[in-house]
Parts: C-alpha cells; sequence; structure tokens
C-alpha cells in the first residue's frame, strides 16, 4: 500500500511538471485578450485586412510579452512584422522590430536582437527613437562594461525627457547588470532599487522580475536579511496582495532565501501558508510546487511521516483543487486558441491558392470591367464636361446681355436731350452711358468681379437713371465697412435688374418723389444686399401694366435668375433672392444673400 501511494505521488510530480514546463503564468486577463484579438484576426482574414491582421499579431505579442512568455510574443511579432513590411508601413515596422529585439534579448538571443535594434533605429522617424534603438544596438554589441552603461546612460537621459516610465525602469536594470560585471554592488543595488519604484506604479511584472533580481543580487552576496526585506516589501504591494496566485510564488521565492540561509523552520512555515493559499483559491501548480518544496525539507530533516501525510492531503484535495483551478483551464484555453489561430492560417493559405487559380479568368474580368467602367466615367466627365461648357457660355451669354429697354430708353433721353437744345445735359448724359456700358463689356469674360468695381458700375448707373427721373426719386447706397472692398468677389450686374425695376416699376410711377436704398452688409459668412423703395409696389404695378406689357415676361428678372441658378450650380455660391411687397404695399424689398466662403 505504500508503495502505491509512493508510485501514485511519483506521477503527480512528474505531472506537475510536465503541465508547470508547458504553461505560463497566465492570467484570465491576458487569456481573454488572445481570444479577443483572434476574433479580430478572423474577421481580418476573412475580410482580407492585412492591416488589421498584423495589428492582431502585434497585440497577441504584447500580451505574451507582458506575461513574461517571450518564446511566443518573438513567434507573433515575427508575424506582424512579415505584414507590416509586406505593407510598407514604416512606423509600425520600426515598432514592432523594436519589440522583437526586446524579446529576442529577453531569450539571450544577442545576435538577432543586435540586428532587430539596429533595423529599428533606421526605420526611425524621430532622432529619439533612433537613438534609442541605437543605444540597445551598441549596448549589446559594446566590448566593454564602460562603453554599455555610456549607452544605457544615453537611454536614461532620454526616456526621463518622455517620461516613459516603462523603457525608464528597464534602463535602470540594464545599468544595475553592467554595475555588476564591475563588481560595483552598490551601483547594482541603487540602480535596482530605482528600477523598482519606477516600475511599481505602472508596470508589475517588470518590477516583480526587478525584485526579483534584486534579491538575486543579495542572496548570491549572502546578505539574507536584505533579500528577506525585498520579499516583504513586495509582497506588501497592492499588486501582490490582489493577485493570490502571485502571492503564493512570492511566499515561496521567500521561502527560498529562508532554505539558502539555512532556516528550515521558516521556510517550512511559509510553504505551508503557500500551500493553505493554493488549496484555497484554487492554484494547482502552485500548490504542487509547495508540496515539493515541503516534500524535500520533510526529506532532509527525515520526517517521513510529515511527507506521507502531506502528500495524502494534496492527494485528497486535488479533484476539488482541479475542479476550482480557472488557470488550468485559461491554459487550455490559451492552447486551443493558437490552434484556432494556426487553423486560421492553413485556411488562409487555402483561400489564397484557390484565389490563385481563379486569377486568369477573374483579371480578364476585372480588366474588362475595367475598361467598361473607365468607357463610362470618360463618358459621363465629357458629358459633365460639357454640360459645365454650356452652363458657362450662358452664363456669360446672360452676362454680357443688357436690359435693351434700358438702352433704347437711355438713347431717347439723350435724343430728347438734343432736341430740346440741352446739348450739356446730353453730353454729361452720353459720357456717363457709354462709361456704363464699357464697364459692363470689359466686366462681362468674368463670372465674379472686385466688390468695389460692382459698385462704381451700379452707381454710374443709379446717376444716369438720376438724370433722367431727376423729379421722381433720391438714392443712396449704404456699404458696411467691415467689408473687404477689393479682396471681395461679387457676380457682375446681379443686382442692377433690381434697381431698374425699382425705378421703372415703382418710384416712377409716384406722385411724388419717392425713395431708393441699396446697402450692403456683412451678416456672418454672407454678403446681405438689400434694395429697398417706397415705389407702388408690385401688385399695384402689375394692375398698371397694359395689356401688352403683360403678355410680355421681363427679360431683365429672368436673366438674372437664370444667373443666379447657374452661379450656384457652377460655384455652389448659395445665392438665394428674395422680392416682395413691404408693408401696406408702400413699396418693394429685395434680399440677395451671397456665401462669401
Amino acid at each position: 500500500m505504500k508503495m502505491l501511494t509512493l508510485f501514485t505521488i511519483f506521477l503527480l510530480v512528474f505531472w506537475g511538471n510536465m503541465i508547470h514546463s508547458q504553461t505560463t503564468n497566465n492570467s484570465s486577463a491576458a487569456v481573454e485578450e488572445v481570444q479577443v484579438e483572434t476574433k479580430k484576426l478572423k474577421k481580418a482574414m476573412d475580410s482580407k485586412n492585412e492591416p488589421a491582421q498584423a495589428d492582431s499579431y502585434y497585440n497577441i505579442g504584447e500580451t505574451f510579452f507582458n506575461g513574461g512568455n517571450f518564446p511566443k510574443s518573438e513567434e507573433y511579432y515575427t508575424k506582424a512584422k512579415k505584414l507590416y513590411e509586406k505593407l510598407n508601413d514604416k512606423a509600425n515596422i520600426e515598432k514592432v522590430t523594436r519589440r522583437l529585439a526586446q524579446s529576442q534579448e529577453k531569450q539571450n538571443k544577442i545576435t538577432p536582437a543586435i540586428s532587430n535594434y539596429s533595423m529599428a533605429a533606421q526605420m526611425s522617424y524621430s532622432e529619439k527613437s533612433r537613438a534609442v534603438n541605437s543605444n540597445d544596438a551598441a549596448r549589446l554589441s559594446s566590448p566593454t562594461p564602460e562603453l554599455k552603461a555610456e549607452a544605457i546612460q544615453s537611454n536614461i537621459n532620454l526616456t526621463k525627457k518622455e517620461n516613459e516610465q516603462g523603457d525608464l525602469a528597464e534602463s535602470y536594470s540594464q545599468l544595475a547588470e553592467v554595475n555588476l560585471k564591475q563588481k560595483d554592488v552598490s551601483s547594482a543595488e541603487e540602480n535596482l532599487n530605482t528600477a523598482y519604484r519606477i516600475s511599481k506604479k505602472e508596470a508589475p511584472q517588470q518590477a516583480l522580475a526587478i525584485n526579483q533580481k534584486l534579491a538575486d543580487l543579495y542572496v548570491e552576496n549572502k546578505n539574507f536579511e536584505k533579500a528577506i526585506e525585498a520579499k516583504k516589501k513586495v509582497l506588501t504591494e497592492d499588486f501582490v496582495k490582489e493577485n493570490s496566485q502571485e502571492k503564493v510564488n512570492q511566499i515561496q521565492e521567500l521561502a527560498d532565501i529562508y532554505i539558502k540561509k539555512n532556516d528550515p523552520k521558516e521556510a517550512v512555515d511559509l510553504l505551508k501558508n503557500a500551500y493553505g493559499i493554493a488549496l484555497d483559491k484554487g492554484h494547482t501548480l502552485e500548490a504542487q510546487k509547495s508540496v515539493k518544496k515541503l516534500d524535500s525539507l520533510y526529506a532532509i530533516s527525515g520526517n517521513v511521516d510529515a511527507s506521507v501525510q502531506l502528500y495524502r492531503d494534496f492527494l485528497g484535495k486535488l479533484p476539488s483543487l482541479v475542479s476550482k483551478d480557472r488557470s488550468l483551464v485559461d491554459n487550455k484555453i490559451l492552447e486551443d486558441t493558437e490552434q484556432r489561430i494556426s487553423q486560421l492560417e492553413k485556411e488562409k493559405e487555402l483561400k489564397d491558392e484557390l484565389i490563385r487559380k481563379k486569377n486568369v479568368f477573374n483579371y480578364s474580368l476585372i480588366g474588362a470591367l475595367i475598361l467598361l467602367t473607365g468607357l463610362i466615367i470618360f463618358i459621363f466627365r465629357t458629358l459633365k464636361k460639357v454640360q459645365t461648357k454650356n452652363k458657362k457660355i450662358a452664363l456669360q451669354s446672360l452676362r454680357r446681355e443688357m436690359n435693351p429697354h434700358f438702352i433704347f430708353n437711355s438713347l431717347n433721353s439723350v435724343n430728347h436731350f438734343i432736341a430740346t437744345n440741352n446739348e450739356l445735359e446730353a453730353n454729361q448724359y452720353l459720357t456717363k452711358f457709354s462709361k456704363l456700358m464699357r464697364g459692363v463689356m470689359e466686366n462681362s469674360t468674368e463670372d465674379f468681379i472686385p466688390f468695389q468695381q460692382e459698385l462704381d458700375l451700379l452707381q454710374n448707373y443709379l446717376a444716369l437713371e438720376k438724370t433722367r427721373f431727376a423729379d421722381k426719386f433720391d438714392y443712396e447706397i449704404e456699404v458696411d465697412e467691415s467689408l473687404n472692398m477689393q479682396n471681395l468677389q461679387v457676380p457682375g450686374m446681379l443686382i442692377q435688374p433690381f434697381l431698374e425695376n425699382a425705378v421703372w416699376h415703382g418710384l416712377r410711377y409716384r406722385t411724388e418723389k419717392g425713395f431708393l436704398k441699396l446697402s450692403f452688409e456683412k451678416s456672418e459668412s454672407h454678403l446681405k444686399i438689400l434694395i429697398e423703395d417706397n415705389g407702388i409696389g408690385i401688385e399695384e404695378s402689375k394692375k398698371q401694366k397694359t395689356e401688352h406689357q403683360k403678355t410680355r415676361e421681363g427679360r431683365g428678372m429672368k436673366n438674372t435668375l437664370e444667373r443666379i441658378q447657374l452661379l450656384n450650380d457652377l460655384y455652389k455660391k448659395e445665392i438665394t433672392c428674395s422680392v416682395k411687397d413691404k408693408e401696406n404695399n408702400n413699396g418693394v424689398l429685395v434680399t440677395i444673400r451671397i456665401n462669401l466662403k
């Protein structure tokens, strides 16, 4: 019976060793991260989104790196790097190459690590990043500790400026390693303490690794009290107290220090404590590790009964322990997830092969479609250009067209002045008229003219109408001082037909002298133009028209509305126009708004 029990114990120990050698300390959060990224990876592969595939590989590598599984992180960083290189994504190539170098350095693969640090330096976009990667390459390749220390110190200075705590802590840890090669134990101790103090705030896993280095340093120099103090200090940290699995690990490491100190009694008490926590929280591998260490101590002291009792207790509680051990499930999930990733990659290769076999037909079809699409686009663009050209021609034609009634009436006025022997008035009127015509013709080639030129033309036009109807109306032009008179561009002679309507269909029918006001205001991002008269109004003007006048559509207004439509189509100026009677039919108010953007 005793032999059977010992054989069972042997199998249990062997089984535990096998599991422990194949797994890492994977937290549930890390496993969930890998699962999430695997789903993203599948989606990216299905949609052939290679940037997303590369990002997922990189993120999985980060999860393994942060969990201390550097071989796996190297594997996924390598996959990400190949895709980033295929995409020529230089920023991400630099990032993943540096991470790959760090993974390789952690595994003591110095030559490839140096190569990747150097490559990351060449790909760097910033002076700081280039310097950091170059320093890391120099640190690993330098033949003397002094040169290594110089490269590390340079990185410390750079990361201090950027306040990058993780990299800064790593640099201090590296500097401590150089100190040890230089036999400078006090400097190594100081730098490791600095690294621990920096990393414990933001990088618990890094802090634990640094703490272990510090404890090993003390043990190596037979300073067991300081080693024990360092381990007890880390046990008080929140990131250990809140993580029962890590707490057990740290207690076991503290027990190891007591064993090396030759204090087996304290070591046994600590290991029993670790064993109890592991049983309570469901940490199978940690419980098995505590059992092995206790068994070794019992064997040294010759306490076989305590050893057998311990193993019996462990075997009795093992089924319950395994049933609530989440880490075993997490490791299995992680293993299945990695197999799923491998399966996805094989499926992708198979799909790519099928696609390659269909490419001859697909490329021919795509080529035909591209040709057809190009022809359609060409036809569409040609039609669009023709339409645009036709609109511009129409706009130019409308722009050059002056109301023939205005020209005819102006010439009649000249004839009237001559007939009444008023040569001076005739000459003055003819001069103003010719100046207006010249201005209209000079600006007829442009869709938009400077605001000052438009203002001059409108002032000239109103001066002509005032000369003709001196006893019918007065006028006023008001301009907002905030308007940029020279740089502001407006459509030429767009306002003139509204002024003409105000004079000819409103003011000239008044029995008393009327008033016409033209104002320009800046309203947010628009130019607001107001034309206000106190003539007889639209409805009264319609009543006074003859039957012949009613059958004729006002060419000036139609011309203007067509121009507004064409300007909106061609230039997206959002020009709006509103014409309405004022209250009590006391004249007409025209409001024009032009987008200044």
